[in-house]
C-alpha cells in the first residue's frame, strides 16, 4: 500500500487571519452574534494548532486546511459546516464520536452542527471540542 503524499503547505493570505475575522465580525449585524464569538472560542480553543480565517465568506477554522466554515444563513440559529476543504478527496470513511447528536451528516465528509443560540452553544462546549478534536485528526 502507498503512503500517500504529504499535502503541501497553503499560502496564507491576509484573510487566513483572526484579525480579519475580528474585522469581519465588526461589521457583521447578526441576530446570533453572540453565538458565533462563542464558537470561535470554543472551536480555536479545541487545540493549539487552530487558526481562524475568512474563507467563502464567513468566519472559518483550519490548521494545515480549512475544516470548518461557520453557516451564518441558517433561519433558526446558526451552524458550523465540518468539512475536509475545498476540493473533495479520495478519503476513506470516517467515525466520528457523536454522543449528544450535534452532527448531521451532508456528505461522507462534510457534517453540520446547527445551534439555536449562544445559549445552545455553551451548553454543548465540551461536545463540540471533542468533535473538532476528531475532525483534525481527519483534515
Amino acid at each position: 500500500m502507498a503512503t500517500p503524499k504529504p499535502r503541501p503547505e497553503r499560502t496564507k493570505t491576509d484573510a487566513d487571519t483572526a484579525e480579519a475575522v475580528d474585522a469581519f465580525m465588526a461589521t457583521l449585524e447578526h441576530p446570533h452574534k453572540a453565538a458565533i464569538e462563542a464558537l470561535r472560542t470554543i472551536i480555536a480553543g479545541a487545540d493549539p494548532a487552530i487558526a481562524e480565517g475568512v474563507k467563502w465568506n464567513p468566519p472559518s477554522f483550519r490548521t494545515t486546511e480549512y475544516f470548518a466554515t461557520t453557516h451564518l444563513r441558517a433561519k433558526d440559529g446558526i451552524g458550523v459546516i465540518l468539512h475536509l476543504g475545498a476540493k473533495v478527496r479520495k478519503t476513506p470513511s470516517f467515525q466520528i464520536e457523536n454522543p449528544q447528536g450535534l452532527l448531521k451528516w451532508l456528505a461522507k465528509d462534510r457534517a453540520l452542527m446547527n445551534f439555536a443560540g449562544v445559549q445552545d452553544v455553551k451548553a454543548h462546549e465540551a461536545a463540540i471540542q471533542g468533535i473538532v478534536r476528531q475532525w483534525i485528526a481527519s483534515v
